[in-house]
């Protein structure tokens, strides 16, 4: 009886930790996806200050699909966050939204430790990510 006891409680044991690990590795591997920019003006490769896209309904079209292929996992459909990541929703519009945005795209955020936010400046073209923004904001609300 105690060695059954025993294999149960060792079974349901492996069985925590397979559950646990999967969990842990739901994301997968999670690769960021190229952004479509076709239409929109080259900017280069040095990065402007302030989005030069903004208000351009093409690129906000080509920023909501960036947006929900490289964004939403952690930002949330539609920028509303479940908790993760902030909700982009309240970011800062202009000047000062743009030089947040240039920030975390250009270096992510690593808080304790632990990178909360890769860095996507080399991954996704400044065209792609200047295009994000632009739907960010105008998904805008006080």
């Amino acid at each position: 009886m105690r060695a059954t006891k025993t294999a149960v409680a060792g079974g349901l044991l492996g069985l925590g930790l397979v559950l646990a690990a999967s969990g842990a590795l739901g994301h997968g591997d999670v690769q960021p996806q190229p952004v479509k920019t076709d239409g929109l003006k080259p900017l280069g490769t040095e990065w402007l200050a302030e989005n030069p896209y903004k208000g351009d309904a093409h690129a906000i079209s080509i920023g909501a699909s960036g947006f929900n292929q490289n964004c939403a996992r952690c930002h949330g459909l539609e920028m509303i966050s479940g908790g993760l990541a902030p909700d982009l929703r309240y970011l800062p519009q202009g000047k000062e939204g743009d030089e947040y945005f240039v920030e975390r795209m250009k270096h992510g955020a690593v808080i304790n430790g632990v990178t909360k936010m890769p860095v996507f400046d080399g991954l996704i073209s400044q065209e792609g990510l200047w295009a994000i923004r632009s739907y960010i904001e105008s998904k805008h609300e006080e």
